[in-house]
């Protein structure tokens, strides 16, 4: 959230930008994290139950890595020569993880002292333990016998645990014992094949619902699918889906025929979906107003038009459209992967599923259990390297692979052939190969094909070659596949190096190492035996993390504000701020000054200004006219009612209706009313035989409505709660009789004008005319431009005349951005601005003279 406190503004300013990740609880699932989930779940488990990258000796069996044992020789220790070392527990189930400890060795001089924690269900497709938005390394031991127990801000759910160490004791080597602290985990689970659709129908034919809870996890291979459908014969209509690995949802609440309420609202969340992973969504909506959460990241919006209910018919549902035996329009697919815990306002769909009381005919063979993922990923970073055998003398090289990446630049794979080279590389965000053959004369092919493809999607390369021909393909597009018939003669060279290239070569690649995952390898038309890589039968690695891709998205949640753009490599991400109106690192700084005010204090005159009221808030700026050559100045928001609008054919029973729209939206003008010391805006209604507000007692035929949607019966020159016109006020009205001009219904011309100034109904919204049906009845209606003047966040001085001085604020929420700001004048040499304390962290600014 972001707060100024009123009445301070900038010369001097302080923006305190500090990311905080929040983690909090798992909003649903089979047992909540909030009871008691303290278990030690690896104690009582069997030795067979722990498995090792290695072991140094009999004795140092991972079977021995239990917290405070002393079987065998004290605890795990891996080969010296193990380049990957790992120790893996399995719980036997899916378990609620909450907190790990760690002990060294037991009397030994070998502990660890940093790992990773790394996680899964089927003990493949591993996914390393994230805090603060990063790959989270914990803290070890730094002794034989004390015990590092780390509560995880996150509480995760898996079957298998593997620790991983990263650094350990200088005097030894690595030693571990290890506790894990949980509880059992049950939960409903499906698996969806891609063609089945689970088809929820309502009690009722049709469905007017005012609140929704949605609530599931799922996980997929797959970057498209629809999760949950529902619509209506009215239009109205719900859809979650993965559109490019994010999940998309889709609401509107209703639209009318005219096309004047658009209800249509779409909201993205989340990146790297297809991860095959769990991932957990809640959707929660009360009317207009919708929480949308992935994992641990929620979204607040209102949807778009001005309808409260959703509309359903007949049903909701799950894995992809209603299934009506004919093809699925709009390319949408339906949703292939698992989902558990599927909650619809109370009910437990998959339950039902189980139980057979939903409609699940689509599906070939409905399975309660998921099915694993088989892909093999590799994850590289900066040193990283992947080396793999091909076939040595083929006058064909056959490759093929997947990878994904936020990097423009870096080496994909690297060969040496028998006489020459080939590398293949990402260039500026496209797959270039580049052939370097000497064997009778030089000849070099250079291939490049694909755009953006460091877009953190996953991307298919296939390049096969032969003599007088080269294709290459991205993403199976075989129509816009590259071809090159330049005569070449190959003979691969039999070994392959991925992702990077370090040894020394007369001609090395030109590109830096990749960073970034690999799946799917093909080398000489032979898919790689990773299984066999990772248990150091075939080939060799360094600094590779086997079966798991850790990619991260620094844009997700975008840290960028305003519409700022999210640019990111693999370390960091910045924000393009072009056409936001704002500047800074996120783009937080509005350019613009808050008021017509603050542009007349720096010399400006009369014009047309943007202006930003609420300064980093999140309301956008705008443009207004400022008026300068009085003493007070003038800020001036037009709208878009022509003055003397003609208005006939009303009547009380069916009111004509007009309605304001400024040049500013009605959060921006209130902004402006509200920080104003004054505001007035000039009304004006001509009249023959068109009464106005019925006075003196009766029900008006005509009022306004102001900025709260509030109805207000009083008008130009008089005031709230009095139901008269300005000659009313003045007692001057043609007809004594009456408090409104027009009340007296004369068949002549008459007006009734004057200024509204109670600036807390303004702007006027909407005139609603009620009398000018009869014949020869006519109105003409002017609303002039609101016109405000003054600053109260601008001209709010205070003075500090004694050491014990001070103003006291009370406190703002100010976790992840604060701003404060103002001017200050003195001849003091020094002294403390402001001060605030937390409990750890603290803020103060204070003038100090050198």
């Amino acid at each position: 959230m972001h707060r100024r406190s009123p009445g301070l503004v900038s010369t001097f300013t302080l923006t305190s930008m500090l990311w905080i990740c929040n983690s909090f609880r798992s909003l649903h699932g089979a047992l909540p994290f909030a009871q008691k989930c303290e278990e030690a779940l690896s104690s009582p488990l069997p030795h067979t139950a722990f498995t090792a990258s290695s072991v140094f000796t009999s004795g140092y069996a991972p079977g021995y890595a239990k917290l405070n044992r002393r079987g065998g020789a004290g605890g795990w220790s891996p080969q010296d020569s193990d380049s990957y070392p790992w120790l893996q527990v399995d719980l036997g189930s899916r378990r609620q993880v909450v907190a790990v400890a760690t002990q060294g060795r037991y009397s030994s001089s070998d502990w660890t002292t940093r790992y990773r924690l790394l996680y899964s269900d089927t003990g493949r497709n591993w996914k390393p333990y994230h805090q603060d938005g990063n790959i989270w390394a914990f803290s070890g031991n730094s002794n034989t016998e004390s015990v590092v127990r780390h509560d995880l801000a996150k509480g995760i759910v898996g079957r298998f645990l593997r620790f991983v160490p990263l650094d350990w004791s200088g005097e030894g080597r690595i030693g571990l014992r290890i506790e894990v602290y949980g509880c059992s985990y049950w939960a409903d689970v499906i698996n969806f094949d891609g063609q089945g659709v689970i088809s929820y129908r309502f009690k009722v034919k049709k469905m007017k619902i005012i609140k929704d809870v949605i609530a599931l996890k799922f996980k997929t291979s797959e970057s498209e699918g629809v999760i949950l459908h529902g619509e209506g014969q009215q239009g109205d209509y719900i859809t979650l889906e993965l559109c490019k690995a994010k999940l998309l949802l889709q609401i509107n609440l209703g639209s009318n025929q005219y096309g004047s309420i658009l209800g249509h609202t779409s909201v993205t969340s989340g990146s790297l979906l297809d991860d095959h992973h769990w991932h957990s969504v809640v959707i929660e909506r009360y009317r207009r107003n919708v929480n949308f959460t992935l994992d641990t990241h929620t979204q607040h919006f209102r949807t778009n038009g001005e309808f409260d209910h959703l509309d359903l018919d007949y049903e909701l549902s799950f894995g992809g459209m209603p299934y009506s035996g004919k093809p699925v329009g709009d390319g949408m697919k339906n949703f292939r992967g698992c989902m558990e815990s599927i909650n619809y306002n109370g009910d437990n769909i998959t339950d039902l599923a189980r139980r057979k009381k939903l409609d699940t005919s689509s599906f070939r063979n409905l399975s309660f259990s998921c099915v694993a993922s088989h892909s093999f990923t590799v994850f590289f970073n900066a040193t990283s390297f992947l080396q793999l055998p091909g076939r040595a003398n083929q006058d064909v090289v056959s490759l093929g692979f997947q990878f994904r990446t936020w990097n423009a630049d870096g080496l994909l794979l690297f060969s040496n052939l028998d006489d020459g080279t080939l590398e293949i590389a990402l260039d500026d965000g496209k797959v270039g190969v580049h052939f370097n053959v000497t064997q009778t004369k030089n000849t070099r092919i250079d291939i490049s094909l694909g755009s953006v493809l460091n877009d953190g999607q996953w991307h298919a390369v296939r390049l096969v070659a032969k003599e007088n021909s080269v294709m290459l393909t991205i993403d199976g597009d075989e129509a816009s596949a590259v071809r090159t018939t330049t005569p070449i003669t190959i003979r691969t060279g039999g070994t392959y190096h991925l992702g990077g290239y370090f040894l020394p070569t007369l001609a090395p690649p030109t590109q830096k190492s990749f960073q970034g995952c690999m799946q799917a390898i093909l080398l000489d038309d032979q898919p790689a035996d990773m299984h066999a890589v990772e248990k150091g039968i075939v080939g060799a690695f360094e600094n590779v993390s086997l079966d798991m891709c850790a990619i991260i998205d620094r844009c997700m949640p975008n840290h960028c504000e305003h519409g700022g753009r999210c640019k990111q490599t693999w370390d960091s991400f910045s924000c393009t701020c072009d056409g936001t109106g704002y500047t800074g690192a996120t783009c937080h700084t509005s350019v613009f000054e808050q008021s017509c005010e603050a542009y007349k204090h720096l010399g400006r005159s009369s014009d047309t200004y943007w202006i930003d009221p609420d300064g980093s808030g999140p309301l956008g700026p705008f443009k207004v006219n400022c008026n300068m050559t009085e003493d007070k100045v003038w800020t001036t928001v037009v709208n878009n009612l022509p003055a003397q609008t003609s208005v006939t054919g009303s009547s009380r029973e069916r009111r004509t209706v007009l309605q304001l729209n400024y040049s500013a939206s009605m959060e921006q003008v209130t902004a402006i009313t509200t920080s104003a010391e004054h505001c007035q805006q000039h009304v004006s209604y001509a009249c023959i035989m068109s009464r106005l507000l019925n006075t003196p007692e009766g029900t008006p035929y005509t009022w306004w409505v102001g900025r709260s949607s509030e109805k207000h019966f009083y008008w130009g020159g008089s005031g709230p709660g009095i139901q008269k016109c300005s000659c009313g006020i003045d007692r001057n009205c043609t007809d004594p009789k009456y408090d409104c001009n027009c009340d007296a219904d004369h068949k002549q011309w008459r007006e009734d004008s004057g200024l509204l100034v109670y600036k807390d109904h303004l702007p006027v919204s909407q005139v609603a005319v009620g009398d000018t049906n009869r014949l020869g009845s006519e109105a003409k209606l002017t609303v002039g431009p609101l016109r405000c003047q003054g600053d109260r966040n601008y001209w709010n001085a205070a003075s500090f005349t004694t050491p014990s001085s001070y103003l006291h604020f009370s406190t703002f929420q100010g976790e992840t951005s604060a701003d404060i700001a103002f001017y200050f004048k003195t001849s003091a040499p020094y002294g403390v601005f402001l001060e605030n304390l937390g409990n750890t962290d603290f803020i103060r600014l204070e003038l100090k003279s050198k």
